[in-house]
């Protein structure tokens, strides 16, 4: 187990410093030539990435510089706002902010211009703008607001105390999604020093994602003139199938939120006098959410929540259960015997990323057992999160919602649905050759594997909104969330070597769509 602390002072010796699996790449890259069709597909202007000195040169950034920041970055408990209403007073949303500006001005990067953006009553926006050639422009996506905290950490470290442990940087927020500002310039600054033409960059970084992204439109529009014409969208806030090649997502599903709400009495009584003529607000709510979900299989159950699956994305589910076999499911840490709920591998992969799915996320009126005493309890509330297949409207979904679960409550009970929010999932534009071959011909270079693509069972608002504003646009949306990363749960990590690699990946696409011949 190594100390955060340890990590400060530079490592003279740096492909020394850099992670195992790093070292490795690095070394089969010197051993390997570039083919002739790698070649004509990264070239710009004559230059040609040299991969191995890009992958050692990023990897010490990582090592030396990126690391320790996100060390720092870890230890502000930068909730986003929906998890802390006073983050204005509280000030960790503008100290993750500062932290990510102060890094990105000292970044050797020409032409990098970067501002904090405030509109009124917004959370702010990191923005940055490297010039690049030719009339394209990418735009690069990530956010550093963080989930809350979760229970169940490790002893010894927590969700604000970082830790190094075998090539893992411990702690909340790393791989969720604060690496994301530092790998984007890590990529463009790798590509710069070696003379490698690359279009513009504008870089948007915002600080209200896990809330739902709701300052994100008021942001893009006030950004649009200065945006101009996005043809290239790099989002580094999402998952990996494995660590052993790089992850194209294709898809994202939506999500309905609220909190339900029973009441049976207007204050508790003793359960021996009130069982059996007073109903438990717990069974209404039982018998209310079965109008939702099938018990026993965990099936959504109202045709208004699902969708038709494309030929392609069930192609892909077919693909990736192939490449990772029992870990779609072996990721997770079942207790005791737990089995999961389907058996067939690529249909668990469309269960998670394009079917309807229920979870309880949150309950009040609930005691701690310690403190349970016999007593009918006035009300239960249970938090709702439906998770929606891509194409199923979020506004449209949550007002469904509302009206199924508030009709004919039972025993006249009191219930009600309090809207919480609802977003759209995504769906990915057909690939254009050009990005499909620089995805494989990357992931092949740096991995030594192809590349693969799924859906994502998570939800990125941010992604519906680009797709409305640059319908026309091609989307690279990877990151690092693998297995067992636990994103929002405890324990969360980030995989140095895999991200670093990735860093790589996302260079070399970069100069392959600067490189593409023009329209």
């Amino acid at each position: 187990m190594q100390n955060m602390l340890e990590l400060a002072p530079l490592v003279k010796d740096r492909r020394a410093s850099c992670p195992p699996a790093v070292r490795r790449e690095a070394a089969r890259l010197a051993s390997c030539r570039t083919t002739t069709d790698d070649r004509r597909f990264i070239d710009g202007n004559g230059k040609r990435v040299n991969a191995t000195t890009l992958l050692t040169s990023i990897a010490a950034q990582w090592n030396d510089d990126i690391v320790p920041q996100l060390i720092d970055y870890i230890r502000i408990p930068a909730k986003s706002p929906h998890f802390d209403p006073r983050w204005v007073a509280n000030g960790h949303i503008e100290r993750v902010i500062r932290l990510a500006e102060a890094w990105v001005r000292r970044q050797p990067v020409r032409g990098l211009e970067v501002e904090i953006m405030r509109l009124p009553g917004r959370t702010p926006l990191l923005y940055f703008n490297v010039p690049g050639t030719g009339e394209r422009t990418v735009l690069v996506y990530g956010h550093l607001d963080k989930q809350p905290e979760m229970t169940g950490w490790r002893d010894g470290f927590g969700p604000w105390d970082p830790l190094l442990e075998d090539g893992r940087l411990y702690g909340r927020g790393g791989a969720d999604d604060g690496y994301a500002v530092f790998a984007s310039l890590a990529a463009i600054g790798a590509l710069q020093a070696q003379g490698i033409p690359h279009a513009r960059c504008a870089g948007m970084i915002e600080t209200c994602e896990e809330s739902g992204s709701y300052d994100l439109p008021a942001y893009l529009e006030a950004l649009a003139p200065r945006l101009g014409r996005v043809d290239f969208v790099v989002g580094l806030d999402s998952g990996c199938g494995d660590y052993e090649r790089l992850w194209a997502t294709t898809s994202l599903r939506g999500v309905a939120g609220g909190t339900l709400t029973i009441e049976v009495l207007t204050e508790g009584v003793h359960s021996g006098d009130a069982s059996g003529i007073v109903p438990s607000s717990f069974r209404i709510a039982r018998r209310i959410l079965d109008r939702l979900e099938d018990a026993a299989t965990g099936r959504v159950l109202p045709p208004e929540f699902h969708a038709p699956i494309p030929a392609e994305r069930a192609a892909q589910a077919k693909q990736a259960a192939a490449i990772l076999g029992d870990g779609i499911v072996a990721k997770f840490p079942f207790a005791g015997n737990t089995q999961p709920m389907i058996a067939d591998r690529a249909e668990a992969c469309l269960n998670r990323t394009w079917r309807p799915a229920l979870s309880i996320i949150g309950a009040d009126g609930l005691p701690g057992i310690a403190n349970a005493g016999n007593v009918l309890r006035p009300m239960t509330s249970l938090q709702l999160s439906l998770r929606l297949p891509p194409p199923i409207d979020g506004a449209g979904a949550v007002a469904a919602l509302q009206r199924l679960l508030e009709a004919d409550p039972p025993h006249g009970a009191t219930v009600r649905f309090d809207i919480e929010g609802g977003a759209t999932g995504w769906n990915a534009p057909a690939t254009e050759r050009w990005l499909a071959r620089a995805l494989d011909a990357a992931s092949s270079r740096y991995y030594g594997k192809p590349s693969a693509a799924m859906g994502e069972g998570g939800t990125i608002p941010f992604m519906a909104m680009l797709g409305k504003h640059f319908p026309d646009a091609q989307f690279l949306i990877t990151g690092v969330l693998g297995p067992k990363s636990n994103a929002h749960g405890p324990n969360e990590f980030l995989h140095i070597a895999y991200a670093t690699k990735l860093t790589a990946c996302v260079a070399d696409i970069l100069a392959a769509h600067a490189a593409r011949p023009s329209e």
